[in-house]
């Protein structure tokens, strides 16, 4: 399997050119919200990245009525000098080199590393020209990088099929343990992607929960499982609401289409939450182009019950439940992006961070304790489904289709000086 490995912290020397496409090889040894709604506030809070925006910056509907292309090269004598740090920034990048991002393709593509930029500044509110170091590694190591494969991914989609064919949006499934980043990570795809004119749409597997009533059905039904007890593990979701959801999407190749973004309410019930409002759900209109999917249990597979029972035996249920999920979510996923941490104990600090900013925000947040209470009910099943999903990869999947990006305790570019790519 060859990986990413992104410490997202200081950069590293710049890479020689290597391998055009970032492939995902098994091995045999194991090692949201619409483009219109507010960015998640509660992944920025250790890496200080100011996550609110203008809704004057965002481009909403299909995304078009774009500003024509154009150079972004600067004339004045500072802001050349400002391009030339960025771009010696930019070949310290730690994915440059296993994402065939030479020194001569940067230079090529350098319009469009500013183009992205500013707009990712925008959304953020980040000045261009006195960014700190944190948030130029958050944008040009990583956001941008991952939007150019991504983009690349679409392109590939979208050659293979013939002229007047109509074409279904690529499903992009975001694979990554709560609290890592992937949603902040996905609301930024979506605003490049909008941006640069193509329609997307994103979904979270939150979106998929049951109903609190029918939460509280399943805690009944399972009195002595405390992993069913709440929200998020196999067997919480309504997998034939997911599978009409996304068929319905897929389907969206036309002029005049359109259909409903399922949402769902974390801060209802004190936190427990249930379903949004189906009026509150945003609209999206054809024809689509990409579906951005993310969840922290994308790609899951079922194992050995006595593997499972190995790490805790209150997962022999969510694992026969887990059956069935592939036919929900994972076979409607074209392209993978999996990002991969070290320790799955990070999450119990993520997890308080994004709660501790949803009661800054006003809305009903979990306390410490609760917070503590809720992730133990994850971890057996980040124990004993992540190793897989990082040495075998998902159920059904295109090996050249799969991004895997490894990222620090920190999940920013700050904190670990040794950002090396490494490939097993």
């Amino acid at each position: 399997m060859r990986v990413l490995s992104v410490s997202l912290s200081q950069p590293s020397t710049a890479s020689a050119a290597l391998s055009p496409h970032c492939r995902f090889q098994p091995s045999s040894s194991s090692s949201s919200p619409s483009s219109s709604s507010s960015p998640p506030r509660s992944l920025a809070v250790k890496s200080g990245l100011p996550f609110t925006h203008r809704q004057n910056d965002t481009i909403l509907g299909n995304g078009r009525g774009l500003e024509p292309a154009r150079s972004y090269f600067p004339s004045s004598p500072a802001l050349v000098s400002s391009v030339g740090d960025l771009f010696a920034f930019i070949l310290t990048g730690p994915l440059n080199k296993e994402m065939g991002f030479t020194e001569e393709k940067v230079a090529e593509t350098l319009d469009k590393w500013i183009l992205y930029g500013g707009y990712l500044c925008r959304l953020f509110q980040m000045n261009e020209l006195s960014m700190s170091l944190p948030e130029k590694a958050r944008i040009y190591h990583y956001y941008i990088p991952v939007f150019l494969w991504c983009e690349e991914q679409v392109q590939l989609h979208r050659a293979r099929f013939s002229d007047g064919d109509e074409i279904p949006p690529l499903v992009i499934g975001v694979s990554a343990p709560q609290g890592s980043g992937k949603t902040t990570l996905v609301f930024a795809l979506n605003h490049l992607f909008r941006r640069t004119g193509r329609n997307s749409a994103t979904l979270s597997i939150d979106d998929f929960y049951v109903t609190a009533e029918e939460q509280a059905n399943l805690r009944s039904q399972n009195p002595e499982n405390a992993l069913l007890e709440f929200r998020g593990n196999a067997g919480s979701h309504d997998l034939q609401f997911s599978v009409d959801t996304l068929s319905e999407l897929r389907k969206l190749t036309k002029e005049g289409m359109k259909a409903k973004l399922p949402r769902y309410d974390k801060s209802a019930y004190g936190g427990r939450g249930d379903r949004a409002d189906p009026s509150l759900w945003p609209e999206v209109k054809g024809p689509l182009e990409v579906i951005l999917f993310e969840g922290w249990m994308l790609g899951f597979k079922p194992l050995p019950n006595e593997v499972v029972k190995s790490v805790d035996p209150q997962l022999e249920v969510v694992n026969k439940n887990l059956e069935a999920y592939y036919d929900a979510w994972d076979k409607f996923i074209d392209t993978w992006i999996i990002i991969k941490i070290k320790e799955p104990n990070c999450v119990y600090e993520w997890r308080s961070q994004a709660e501790m900013a949803m009661r800054e925000d006003g809305k009903s947040g979990m306390s410490d304790e609760e917070v503590t209470d809720f992730v133990s009910r994850y971890l057996p099943a980040y124990k004993a489904y992540l190793p897989v999903l990082y040495s075998e990869g998902p159920k059904g999947m295109d090996p050249d289709r799969v991004l895997v990006v490894e990222i620090d305790e920190e999940r920013n570019p700050v904190g670990c000086e040794n950002c090396l790519v490494m490939i097993p």
